[in-house]
């Protein structure tokens, strides 16, 4: 399904599985907006009369910190999509007088108290939530909990039907709920599209470009990338010490890379996360030792928990040339200025997901973006050869 036939076409010739209401949760209200501007631009384009899809609720606390959710509009019998962004850590609130920041415990609960304010009444409920609450830990190893399955298996027994995420940490998470709706969406067109608008002067050819994973978890979208763009890929493992634990984790010895030679090539270097982002700079540096050109390093979701000085220091001393990260979790003021960050916008592409689902129409299209991916690196090579 292309953009322009999903936006002509969806509302006006496809039925809706029923009226779309959409509650965006607290700390995604810019993202919410720009999904309500998509989807009322389409349905007016189709000759629906509506000024906006979001149902506003609140989620307000006692004193003790005890909390609840109240809608202030009708979701019964709507097609109700919940937006939640579980990873924004500005949002606060009081409890005993004292100022709080909502960790993801505290955004999952009041999405399960929205969900428990609906009260069974909306005709279907589904959630949009791109980072998955307690994604890092999906698998266990000796005794640990498993809170993303966990959370999975919750939100089936309340009455969702369909979960949206985008890049999760390891899609095999969906194994805990094998009759959800659970759809990964994978933003490779909308990264390189990016790519491309940002840095005209590349060159994606196997002459001046590779792809390097960052370690072998990350291999399979590394090499998606490098496939489709028909460039060579080359990887680094991480040597890890297992006789030691460091903040809950056998600390890196060193990165070994395999793969062809470098030098002279501009990297490009996909993962899903950067957190501390101290991995995605220590194989910067080895890169550049090995006389790479500039290095690009992409994350759906961009963190940086230890701050940006780091990645500051790195740019100004030429080892990274630029940061790809998309807009589906919060983002800091100051990562939005630094000259080395490109937001990768999303909306657009998530509001194609709602539409879609909303009018029971096949996801297939929006899972596989290689013709899309094709299309767009034919049409810069060409306009390059000009």
């Amino acid at each position: 399904m292309s953009e322009k036939i999903t936006a002509n076409t969806i509302f006006s010739q496809v039925t809706q599985v029923a009226p779309l209401k959409l509650i965006v949760m607290r700390g995604a209200e810019e993202f919410g907006a720009k999904l309500d501007h998509y989807l009322v631009k389409w349905a007016r384009s189709a000759g629906v009369e509506v000024d906006t899809f979001i149902l506003h609720h609140k989620c307000p606390r006692f004193s003790s910190g005890d909390g609840k959710a109240v809608l202030e509009g009708s979701v019964r019998g709507k097609d109700l999509f919940i937006y939640v962004d579980v990873g924004n850590y500005t949002c606060t609130y009081k409890m005993f007088g004292k100022e709080n920041m909502m960790s993801p415990d505290d955004h999952y609960q009041d999405l399960k108290r929205v969900i428990q304010a609906a009260a069974g009444k909306a005709h279907r409920i589904n959630v949009i939530m791109p980072t998955l609450y307690g994604g890092r830990q999906h698998r266990r190893n000796y005794r640990e909990s498993l809170d993303c399955a966990w959370m999975l298996q919750e939100l089936q027994s309340m009455g969702v039907e369909n979960i949206i995420t985008f890049d999760a940490h390891d899609p095999r998470v969906m194994n805990a709920v094998p009759l959800l709706g659970l759809d990964n969406f994978m933003p490779q067109y909308q990264v390189l599209k990016s790519l491309f608008r940002s840095i005209p002067d590349i060159r994606p050819d196997a002459e001046h470009m590779m792809i390097v994973s960052p370690d072998e978890g990350g291999m399979a979208r590394n090499v998606y990338y490098a496939s489709v763009m028909g460039l060579d890929l080359g990887m680094f493992y991480k040597r890890r010490d297992f006789s030691r634990v460091v903040n809950g984790r056998n600390p890196i010895v060193a990165h070994e890379y395999l793969g062809r030679d470098v030098a002279g090539m501009d990297v490009f270097i996909a993962d899903d996360i950067i957190s501390s982002g101290e991995s995605m700079l220590d194989i910067a540096y080895e890169l550049k030792g090995r006389n790479a050109g500039r290095i690009f390093l992409y994350a759906t979701y961009g963190l940086f928990t230890n701050g940006l000085e780091a990645f500051d220091e790195a740019y100004e001393k030429g080892l990274i040339s630029g940061v790809f990260s998309t807009n589906l979790t919060y983002s800091t003021p100051e990562l939005l200025s630094r000259p080395w960050y490109h937001s990768v916008d999303m909306s657009k592409f998530a509001s194609y997901i709602i539409a879609t689902l909303n009018h029971d129409v096949s996801v297939t299209a929006l899972l596989d973006t290689h013709e899309k991916i094709s299309s767009l690196l034919t049409a810069f090579r060409a306009s390059k050869s000009e």
